[in-house]
């Protein structure tokens, strides 16, 4: 079980994640129009999604029958509260994956008495396999990853993401935007959230900023960014991001000087925020 056999545990998450990403390659550059829909307006979910997500969920009822799983499409299951709580992300950058763009993933996490302590994220276009558990450290393709050393924002590369799902608050994140890109080598906007903290984890960006994302986008890639010796925060600087969707991390310094900066316009953002 989970705390005798922690590596034993991940690899089974692993296992399942995988399930989710051949589902996601049958359908690769392949999917008819009508196999796309909106959720909500420039929020796309297609037949992809709804088959990754089956095999996934499908794995952990036959696996792990008396788990609780929280995944993007399907909601709730199982939810008395007790037991590992499996946090499901079929398909992050579905608009990447609808326009054949190849920068998507599925994400897994899984919350031991509240706190995620596996995380596996999955990017079957590319090959990548990034896994954590909480203590064990990272793994980039089965090699230990951290953190870029990058001291602050100076020369730093740096992703983020926009809040389409909250318009009104763009002002104010673009006032952030600004603010951090006057300061920072340059900014990337890859599309998928997973990734973006995936990839900070290994130290290809030096930090990620995002807010207003879903528990899902979060969850195995902040605990790979803690578990490669980087810090992820909540705008306040606490861990909430699960349930907030705001998350600043990278290494130390520049989550501090990240921090910094969404600091100075929380204020707005609070009083801006629905």
């Amino acid at each position: 079980m989970v705390f005798q056999d922690p590596e034993g545990f991940l690899a089974e998450v692993e296992t399942i994640a995988r399930l989710g990403g051949e589902k996601l390659m049958a359908y690769w550059r392949s999917l008819d129009p009508s196999e796309v829909t909106e959720k909500a307006r420039n929020d796309l979910v297609s037949a992809a999604d709804f088959a990754s997500e089956e095999a996934i969920l499908s794995a952990i009822r036959e696996r792990f029958p008396g788990h609780t799983v929280l995944s993007e499409e399907a909601g709730w299951s199982n939810a008395d509260g007790s037991g590992p709580t499996w946090i499901v992300d079929p398909l992050d950058g579905t608009t990447n994956f609808v326009h054949g763009i190849p920068q998507f993933a599925v994400s897994i996490g899984v919350a031991v008495e509240g706190r995620v302590a596996f995380g596996v994220i999955l990017d079957p276009c590319k090959g990548d396999i990034f896994t954590a558990a909480r203590g064990r450290g990272a793994r980039w393709n089965g090699s230990q990853c951290r953190v870029s050393d990058r001291p602050g924002l100076a020369g730093a590369l740096l992703a983020t993401g926009f809040p389409f799902r909250a318009h009104g608050l763009l002002d104010v994140y673009l006032a952030i935007f600004r603010d951090v890109f006057l300061r920072c080598k340059a900014i990337r906007r890859p599309g998928a959230a997973a990734l973006d903290l995936a990839y900070t984890a290994c130290g290809l960006f030096d930090g990620f900023f995002e807010f207003k994302l879903s528990a899902w986008d979060v969850a195995a890639g902040a605990l790979l960014v803690e578990e490669a010796g980087g810090t992820a925060t909540d705008m306040d600087g606490g861990d909430g991001y699960l349930d907030s969707g705001d998350v600043v991390c990278g290494p130390s310094g520049v989550h501090r000087e990240l921090l910094e900066a969404v600091t100075r316009h929380r204020d707005q953002w609070q009083k801006t925020t629905p």
